[in-house]
C-alpha cells in the first residue's frame, strides 16, 4: 500500500498550477517515471482487486466490488447531459448498460484513462437502426491535464463529453484495483 500512497500523494498535488506551464508534459513524465520506477504497475493482490465495477449515475458514484462487498466508492462526474443512456455520438450522455474495461492509457488528455467497451452490441444495433453513429471512446478518467477552469469546477458538476470522471487520486486506485476486462455495469 506504500506505493499506492506515494502515487496518490503525487496525484493530489496542487492542481491549481498554471496549465500553460507544460502541465501535460509534466504529467506524462510523471506517469512514465512511475512506470519505470515500478510504482505504477503495482497492483493489489488478487484477493484485494475488484471483480466488477458499478457506476450509479443518479448518485454520481463509482463502486468497486469484490464479490458482493464494496471495496471502494468514489464520487464521479458524468457527461454534460447525464439523464438517459447514450444513444449517439455527440449527445454528451454517459452510457447505461454492461461493458468491460478494455484499454489503459497513461498518456491521454486526462490524468490516466481506462476505456470502457462502449458501444456494446445493443448500442450498435440501436444506432444502426436509427441511422446514427453510436460514438466511442468512453472512459473512466481523472481531471484534464490542461485545465481550462478552476479545479472546483471539475469536482462540483457534470462536465465530460460522456465519460466518467473521478479525482486524480481516485483514478489511481481504480487503475490499480481493476484488471483488463473487468466488467463494468453503468446504471441510471
Amino acid at each position: 500500500m506504500l506505493a499506492v500512497s506515494k502515487v496518490k500523494a503525487v496525484a493530489d498535488r496542487n492542481p491549481a498550477k498554471p496549465a500553460n506551464l507544460q502541465r501535460r508534459t509534466l504529467l506524462r513524465g510523471m506517469a512514465a517515471g512511475l512506470l519505470t520506477t515500478g510504482l505504477m504497475p503495482v497492483k493489489a493482490s488478487a484477493a484485494e482487486r475488484a471483480d466488477r465495477v458499478v457506476v450509479r449515475k443518479a448518485q454520481r458514484k463509482v463502486e468497486l466490488y469484490r464479490g458482493e462487498r464494496i471495496i471502494r466508492s468514489f464520487k464521479c462526474s458524468l457527461g454534460l447531459s447525464p439523464t438517459g443512456p447514450k444513444k449517439r455520438e455527440g449527445d454528451f450522455r454517459t452510457p447505461e448498460g454492461n461493458y468491460y474495461l478494455d484499454t489503459r492509457n497513461f498518456d491521454s488528455d486526462y490524468f490516466l484513462s481506462i476505456r470502457i467497451s462502449y458501444p456494446n452490441e445493443d448500442d450498435q444495433v440501436w444506432a444502426q437502426q436509427n441511422g446514427v453513429s453510436a460514438g466511442n471512446y468512453i472512459m473512466i478518467h481523472g481531471l484534464p491535464n490542461q485545465m481550462e477552469r478552476p479545479p472546483s469546477y471539475y469536482t462540483s458538476r457534470d462536465w465530460t463529453n460522456g465519460c466518467i470522471a473521478v479525482s486524480n487520486a481516485d483514478i489511481v486506485e481504480v487503475w490499480m484495483l481493476t484488471d483488463y476486462l473487468t466488467p463494468i455495469e453503468i446504471l441510471a
